[in-house]
């Protein structure tokens, strides 16, 4: 149970930096970011608690075996070697899928169909080799073999990399934004993720207020409130790992259970999403109510240009603005939405001095058209297909 070995999370290219910053804060072990993820270290449980607990990660890897194989047969050998006992269960369904990148062994369905017969012989348990599905490609790291899909509840991932066999267990299942809670979604939805990772970039920790003055389903003031209210994302669903030979419930119900309930919230809500289309309000509220933070909430319908800090801060007490607003990928030409960015540039500009802004968009150009005094823009992020940057202001004066 206690013994270690390499954890990767998963992250959104562009975004392994502050995955690996969140690590650190949860007391991870020595995060260190690469490609496509953050690599730890740790036993079993601390792969069960990254699942619950980290807010950006996508999914979780545990890699439980490398050895070099030149040809198929070797790698057949090789794999049987593995004590697949120890990791998966006879009864539950497996499936395999592979990755090869400069090696000898080119053939990843083949490779895959080697590594599964070998589980099938020596374990017994059913496994096929499958192809990676492309639920979060946008986001995941396709050199571990892409993501978990279809009807085996748990995937092994072989990659395949200059000769070099990595054999990594998807601990995750279903990809990690998918909390539970936000069952009603809007046009484009923002992963919950991603969200996250934007709100950690803006320096939000869950003390200040959050106004989305585009909240659509109401991504971003969820995940704020929830890292006040100090509820981890994982509560409330399933993992793959619950599935493995590894698994321990009396455990992982412990380790569950000590997150506790979420504290009262102060008086009136402190993160405040806005929206002209009063079905993404209603879908917004729903969806906080099932998250639990509806008292740390409040969804209102008004369009920009009517935006002003909430009354229910007091003394208008300043905080983070944070929106995704349509961008010309979505909804046709970039510069048909020139004058809604103008008009979020101005309303932010005029009436929330003090406050920092973070604002999401695929086009720089629509950008500068808030007139707003942004830093440097972060790395290109895919997401909804097109690639986005995250434009972060100072206190505005």
């Amino acid at each position: 149970m206690d013994g270690d070995m390499e954890i990767l999370l998963v992250a959104p290219p562009g975004l392994e930096a502050v995955l690996a910053e969140e690590a650190r804060a949860c007391g991870f072990r020595e995060p260190r970011a690469i490609a496509g993820g953050v690599v730890t270290a740790g036993g079993w449980p601390e792969v069960w608690r990254a699942n619950l607990v980290l807010r950006g990660a996508s999914r979780v890897l545990a890699r439980v075996a490398q050895f070099r194989a030149f040809h198929l047969a070797q790698l057949d050998r090789r794999a049987r070697r593995v004590d697949w006992a120890a990791l998966l269960r006879p009864d539950v369904p497996v499936r395999v899928e592979a990755a090869c990148r400069g090696s000898r062994i080119y053939h990843e369905r083949a490779a895959a169909g080697r590594i599964a017969r070998a589980i099938r012989e020596t374990l017994g348990a059913p496994a096929t080799a499958g192809r990676a599905a492309a639920d979060d490609a946008a986001d995941g790291d396709g050199r571990e073999g892409g993501t978990a899909g279809g009807p085996a509840p748990v995937a092994v991932k072989a990659r395949i990399d200059d000769d070099l066999c990595t054999i990594s267990i998807d601990t995750s299942g279903e990809p990690l934004h998918r909390r539970g809670f936000k069952q009603a979604v809007a046009k484009a939805p923002m992963r919950e993720t991603l969200a996250a990772l934007f709100l950690r970039q803006c320096g939000h920790d869950g003390a200040e207020p959050v106004v989305d003055p585009m909240c659509g389903a109401g991504t971003f003031v969820l995940e704020a409130a929830e890292i006040a209210a100090g509820l981890h994302p994982g509560r409330a669903r399933a993992f793959a790992f619950e599935k493995l030979a590894t698994f321990d419930p009396a455990a992982w119900a412990a380790m569950r259970d000590a997150a506790g309930a979420a504290p009262a919230p102060e008086p009136g809500p402190r993160f405040f999403g806005f929206d002209r289309d009063a079905g993404a309000v209603a879908m917004a509220r729903a969806n906080a109510d099932r998250a639990g933070v509806a008292a740390w909430t409040a969804f209102r319908q008004q369009p920009v240009g009517a935006l002003e800090p909430p009354a229910e801060l007091a003394e208008g007490r300043p905080g983070l603005v944070i929106v995704n607003p349509p961008y010309g990928a979505r909804l046709g030409e970039a510069g048909k939405l020139e004058p809604l960015y103008r008009t979020l540039g101005q309303v932010l500009r005029e009436r929330f001095r003090g406050w920092r802004v973070g604002l999401v968009t695929s086009d720089p150009r629509l950008a500068r058209a808030t007139a707003l005094p942004f830093q440097p823009a972060g790395p290109p992020v895919p997401h909804g297909g097109v690639r986005v940057k995250l434009y972060r202001t100072g206190v505005l004066g």
